[in-house]
């Protein structure tokens, strides 16, 4: 669970969400997306970014108002 508070939702907020989900992607997956991009001659930091921002909606967020 991501707690956040709802008065917070800056870009420094969002870009510590999406930090925090690049850590997420890279270490339960991190080796077959490597594997993958080395065979089909793609950017493994692209591949990291564009599954982060997939990964963020898997989260189960709390707002504190």
């Amino acid at each position: 669970m991501i707690y956040l508070n709802f008065t917070d939702l800056s870009e420094e907020a969002q870009e510590r969400l999406l930090e925090s989900s690049k850590e997420d992607v890279v270490h339960k997956f991190g080796d077959a997306i490597r594997k993958y991009a080395k065979e089909h001659c793609t950017n493994f930091e692209t591949m990291i970014e564009e599954e982060a921002l997939k990964n963020l909606y898997t989260y189960t967020y709390v707002f504190n108002i």
